[in-house]
C-alpha cells in the first residue's frame, strides 16, 4: 500500500527536480482542495531538505500517512538505523508546545502501530525554518519526551547526532511493506468514519482477530436481507471489554446512512457522557477541517449534523411516546443495549418524569414495539456488554429476549454465540434454550479481541479473574501482560500522579478515575460529587484545568463507561474492599458506611470496578489509600486487604 504522496532514495530525491517532485505531490493530493499556501510549503521544505540531505544515504517520503489520527507527517527521512519524523512549520521563528506535540504524536502512533517501527530507532524532529540554534537533549527525545529541535541550517547537524554507524541499517523494503495494525479511541474513530474513512482504515488488522469488518459485513448482509424480504430482524453484537462494539455500531450506522439516506441510520446510546463527548468531537473536527479547506462553518452548523447522527436514547423514546408513527429511522443501534431498563425502573420513571400513570413496558419491549411500527421492514442491532451493567434498574439482556419471546417472536433473531455460552450475558437456562430454537446464532456477531489496551489483549482477562478472586490465574495473567501493559500500584497520591505525567508523551491523555460510591475518597482531594463535564474532561488540551490532565476533577464510571484514555489513575475506595478473603460491598449514607445486601446490587458495584479498570489503553496506577486511625469512615482495614492482595498478584509498588 502506497501510503506516502512522494518516496524514493535520497539520493533520486536530490536528483530530481522541485517541480517534477511538487507534480507528484499535487498528483496524489487529490482528496481535499490543494491552496498556494500549501505549494509554496512543499517547495520550502524541498528547497531545506535538497540542501540538508546533500551527502547523506537512505531514503525519504513526504506526506506519510498516519490513518489513525487522519493525519499526514510532512517527511519520514531513513538513514542506516534511524528513521527521523519530521514535521516542518515554515516561517516559524520559534518552536511551539503544539507542534513539538504534535511530531511525538506522529512518532509514538508509527512506534505502537507499524509494525516496521516497533523495534527501530524513531527519532521526532520539528524543523521551526527561522528559529535559533538550540542544543537537543538526546535521551530525552530518545525517549519521546520531547522532538529533536532544528532550523533550515543545522537539520543534517542534528540527524546526524542520532546516528549509530555501527548499528545494523533499517530494511527499507521490510519497513515500507510492513502491516499498519491502529487502534484508534472511539473519539478518533467516530472523526475518521464520519470524514469518510473506512473502518479497514483506522482499525487493525490482524490475521488471528475476528475483527470489525467481519461483524460489520455480518450485520449488513442481516440488513439486505431484511430489506429484499421485508423482514423485522434484531441482532445482538457481543464483545470483551473495549473490543469496538461502539465502534461496530458507528460504523455500521454511518455506513447505512451513506448506503441509503432514506433508511435514517442512527446511533442512539444511553450513556449521556459518551453521546455528548462523540458530538462535541464530531462537532469541533467538521468546524476545524471546513476552516482548513476555507470553508466557513459555524460550530451551530455542524452540530445539526452531527446530533441528528448520534443520539441519546432516551430523546428517542420520549419522541416516540409522544405519537404512534413509525419513526423515520429503519436502521437503529442501540449502543450499551443491556443497560435499557427493567419495566419496574421504566414504570417508576414514566409515573414520576412524565406522568404516565400506566406504562408497563420494559425499556427494550418498548423500543422493539415502536420499531415494529414500519409497516414493511427494520433492523435493530444491539450492542451488549456483558458484565457491565452499572446502575439500578438496569435490564441486562434477559429483557430484551423476554420482549421477544413474549411478543415479537415473529421477529428475525441474530445472535452472538457468546450470549448462550458465556453466564455473563444471560443467566436464564429457559431463555437459552429458547434462543437456540427460535434464532439464528452468528460467530461473526462476537468480537474476541480487545482493541483498547492494544498493548495486552488479556487485560480483561486478568481483570475479570482479580475481581472474582481468582488469585491463581490472575497471577499467571498479570506475568503474561505486565510488560507490555504497565500497572503499578501506590498508597501515595501525588506519587501516583506523577507516574501518570510521566509515562504520558505528547497528547497521549490520562485522567484520574473513580467509583462513584467511593465518598470517603474526599479527604485526598478526590471529590466523587462533583459532577463533570465530560466532552472538557475528554477533549480539552493540557493547559485547560477542566480537562482530565489537571487531574482536579474525577470521572466517575458513568462519566467514562464506553470511552477511553491512554493513562488511568485509579483510586480505589472503601465502598468495595478485601475483608477476609471476600469482598464487602458498601454504601455511605449520611455518616455511616452501610452494607450493601442484594446480590444484584453487588454485582452493579463489582461491576463499577471492572469499568474502571479496563479504562486505560496504555497502562494505570491504582492508588489505595493508607486509611485513617482517627476517622472510623476510613479506617485502616477498609484498605489494607485490597493493597495486600493487589501486591500479591504481583503489581509492583511505585517508589
Amino acid at each position: 500500500m502506497k501510503r506516502a504522496y512522494y518516496s524514493n532514495t535520497i539520493d533520486q530525491f536530490l536528483n530530481d527536480s522541485v517541480s517534477s517532485i511538487i507534480g507528484e505531490l499535487s498528483m496524489n493530493h487529490s482528496n481535499r482542495s490543494l491552496d498556494e499556501l500549501q505549494t509554496n510549503a512543499w517547495k520550502k521544505q524541498i528547497e531545506i531538505l535538497k540542501d540538508q540531505l546533500n551527502g547523506l544515504e537512505g531514503q525519504i517520503y513526504f506526506e506519510f500517512a498516519i490513518p489513525r489520527m487522519g493525519k499526514r507527517v510532512d517527511n519520514i527521512v531513513i538513514v542506516k538505523d534511524t528513521a527521523f519524523i519530521i514535521e516542518f512549520k515554515v516561517g516559524d521563528g520559534w518552536y511551539a508546545k503544539y507542534a513539538i506535540e504534535q511530531v511525538i504524536d506522529y512518532t509514538i502512533d508509527l512506534k505502537n502501530f507499524h509494525e516496521g517501527s516497533h523495534c527501530i530507532k524513531l527519532i521526532p524532529i520539528l524543523v521551526a525554518t527561522n528559529a535559533e540554534t538550540i542544543i537537543n537533549e538526546l535521551q530525552e527525545i530518545i525517549k519521546h519526551r520531547t522532538a529533536a529541535k532544528s532550523n533550515k541550517k543545522n537539520l543534517q547537524e542534528v540527524i546526524n547526532s542520532f546516528i549509530t554507524e555501527n548499528n545494523k541499517s533499517i530494511d527499507i523494503v521490510s519497513w515500507e511493506n510492513s502491516i499498519y495494525k491502529p487502534t484508534p479511541t472511539i473519539i478518533e474513530a467516530a472523526q475518521a468514519l464520519y470524514k469518510g474513512h473506512d473502518v479497514k482504515e483506522i482499525t487493525r488488522s490482524d490475521s488471528g482477530a475476528i475483527n470489525l469488518s467481519k461483524t460489520t459485513t455480518c450485520i449488513n448482509e442481516i440488513v439486505e436481507y431484511s430489506k429484499t424480504s421485508k423482514a423485522k430482524s434484531i441482532c445482538f453484537v457481543t464483545g470483551v471489554p473495549g473490543a469496538g462494539k461502539t465502534l461496530a455500531g458507528l460504523n455500521i450506522a454511518n455506513e447505512r446512512m451513506n448506503a441509503d439516506e432514506n433508511e435514517h441510520a442512527v446511533f442512539l446510546s444511553g450513556n449521556g457522557p459518551l453521546v455528548d463527548v462523540l458530538r462535541e468531537a464530531l462537532t469541533r473536527n467538521e468546524v476545524q477541517t471546513a476552516k482548513e479547506t476555507g470553508e466557513n462553518k459555524t460550530k451551530k452548523e455542524a452540530a445539526i449534523k452531527a446530533n441528528a447522527f448520534i443520539q441519546n436514547i432516551h430523546h428517542f423514546r420520549d419522541d416516540n411516546l409522544l405519537s404512534e408513527k413509525a419513526p423515520i429511522e429503519k436502521v437503529v443501534v442501540f449502543d450499551e443495549a443491556q443497560r435499557a431498563w427493567t419495566m419496574q425502573q421504566a414504570s417508576s420513571f414514566m409515573k414520576r418524569k412524565k406522568g404516565i400513570e400506566d406504562f408497563n413496558m420494559s425499556e427494550p419491549e418498548f423500543l422493539i414495539n415502536v420499531m415494529n411500527r414500519h409497516k414493511d421492514w427494520c433492523t435493530i442491532i444491539c450492542l451488549i456488554g456483558g458484565g457491565q451493567e452499572i446502575n439500578t434498574g438496569e435490564a441486562g439482556l434477559e429483557e430484551w429476549i423476554i420482549a421477544l419471546k413474549e411478543h415479537y417472536s415473529e421477529w428475525e433473531i441474530h445472535y452472538s454465540n457468546l450470549i448462550t455460552e458465556n453466564e455473563n450475558y444471560l443467566k436464564q437456562t429457559e431463555l437459552k434454550d429458547w434462543l437456540t430454537i427460535n434464532a439464528n446464532i452468528q460467530t461473526d456477531l462476537h468480537l474476541a479481541v480487545s482493541v483498547r489496551s492494544f498493548r495486552s489483549e488479556k487485560l480483561s482477562d486478568f481483570i475479570h479473574d482479580l475481581l472474582d478472586l481468582k488469585k491463581d490465574s490472575a497471577k499467571e495473567l498479570y506475568q503474561e501482560i505486565k510488560f507490555d501493559y504497565p500497572i503499578m500500584l501506590t498508597r501515595d497520591l501525588e506519587l501516583a500522579k506523577q507516574w501518570v505525567k510521566n509515562m504520558s508523551k505528547g497528547t497521549e491523555r490520562y485522567g484520574l478515575i473513580a467509583s462513584s460510591g467511593a465518598r470517603r475518597l474526599r479527604p485526598y482531594g478526590i471529590d466523587v460529587k462533583n459532577e463533570i463535564k465530560a466532552a472538557n474532561w475528554f477533549l480539552n488540551d493540557n493547559e485547560d484545568t477542566r480537562s482530565s490532565y489537571y487531574m482536579e476533577d474525577i470521572a466517575t464510571e458513568f462519566d467514562i463507561q464506553g470511552l477511553e484514555i491512554d493513562w488511568a489513575c485509579v483510586a480505589w475506595g472503601a465502598n468495595f474492599h478485601l475483608d477476609d478473603l471476600s469482598w464487602k460491598y458498601q454504601n455511605f449514607k449520611g455518616t455511616k458506611w452501610q452494607n450493601i445486601r442484594k446480590e444484584i446490587d453487588q454485582s452493579y458495584l463489582k461491576n463499577t470496578y471492572r469499568v474502571l479498570l479496563t479504562r486505560a489503553r496504555q497502562g494505570m496506577v491504582i492508588f489505595v489509600p493508607e486509611g485513617s486511625d482517627f476517622d472510623k469512615t476510613r479506617p485502616s482495614e477498609f484498605y489494607n486487604g485490597t493493597y495486600k492482595y493487589l501486591k500479591e498478584l504481583g503489581i509492583p509498588e511505585l517508589e
